[in-house]
């Protein structure tokens, strides 16, 4: 991430950050990064406006994106306060969330780079922060690849990772994977039919798989993990029934994010958290025999051992985690 710079942190589907391949980089952007930098764009200009920071938003955001990324490339690395010094025009505020007692005065740097992340111009660099604390430097695109982004059509993009989720995540459904890409069902028919998907059968539901991924799954033996926070696999599916069956009120927050969940044998069952003593506590939602019972306690046991002193704090905890860890 750091250092050959294989992969690389970005902002994309569902305004969320990710890690993605060299190779997945210009296709996230064209596609799914490209609707939330438009989207945040045409936001963000109406609350400029609203704010009365200028009266004319659109322009106002093009002199500020112009004014930041200047500096990102005059630099080769700037921490979000560095760039508000040298670029003053992001050093104001704007009204979030209404004008009602849940509005707020926000910055609007965060904003700028949310923007310019997404549309695949802007990147975080090194992290000046341990793997457990998020504290980016940032830096141009162009810089921090050495090259230019390539270019990719936008449906072209959508396309190609419509194959990569099909790839990790199929069989699945168009609402999986609308859901996932945060783009419209007309997007992704037309990726369905660019990657040649296959229609299968769901329980009934239609479901989609490449063509050269029909083949029988052998069966596995039993197996345990202690999945973080907003993991791709608890968060990979719009449609969740099947692997977290009545659990979703108590794992997942009213905003759809996954808590840090205990797995056995591809189904969710339970949760898990962190005291402040290290010890990695869980609690099983559903009986599931004494031999994934012993197996949650040794994964469990391993993963204190490899966290070792570190302490972490997810950004969110469902009331459940909260509780368990506490």
């Amino acid at each position: 991430m750091y250092a050959d710079r294989t992969l690389i942190k970005h902002l994309s589907m569902r305004r969320t950050l990710f890690v993605f391949s060299r190779e997945l980089l210009a296709a996230a952007t064209a596609g799914p990064g490209a609707r939330v930098a438009d989207s945040e764009r045409r936001r963000t200009i109406r609350q400029i406006e609203a704010s009365a920071v200028a009266s004319d938003g659109l322009r106002w955001l093009g002199d500020a994106e112009a004014a930041v990324l200047a500096a990102l490339e005059s630099h080769p690395e700037l921490s979000s306060s560095q760039l508000r010094d040298l670029a003053p025009i992001v050093d104001v505020k704007m009204r979030v969330g209404g004008a009602g007692k849940w509005g707020t005065d926000a910055p609007v740097g965060p904003r700028l780079l949310t923007i310019l992340s997404a549309a695949g111009l802007a990147v975080r660099g090194n992290n000046r922060g341990g793997w457990n604390v998020s504290r980016p430097m940032w830096t141009s695109m162009t810089r921090w690849l050495g090259s230019p982004l390539d270019h990719v059509d936008t449906a072209a993009g959508i396309a190609q990772m419509t194959q990569a989720w099909l790839r990790a995540f199929g069989p699945g459904t168009a609402n999986d994977l609308r859901w996932w890409l945060g783009v419209r069902t007309t997007d992704v028919k037309r990726a369905l039919t660019d990657v040649a998907a296959v229609e299968v059968d769901l329980d009934g539901s239609v479901g989609y798989l490449l063509p050269d991924d029909l083949d029988p799954v052998a069966e596995v033996e039993p197996w345990v993990a202690l999945l973080p926070a907003l993991d791709p696999t608890p968060m990979g599916w719009a449609d969740r029934d099947w692997y977290l069956g009545p659990h979703r009120a108590v794992l997942f927050d009213s905003n759809g994010n996954a808590g840090p969940t205990v797995w056995w044998d591809g189904r969710v069952v339970g949760g898990w958290s962190q005291r402040g003593n290290g010890e990695i506590v869980f609690q099983l939602l559903e009986d599931v025999g004494a031999a994934a019972v012993a197996a949650v306690e040794a994964e469990a046991a391993r993963l204190a051992a490899w966290v070792g002193e570190v302490r972490f704090s997810p950004g969110f905890l469902p009331p459940f985690q909260r509780k368990l860890g506490s």
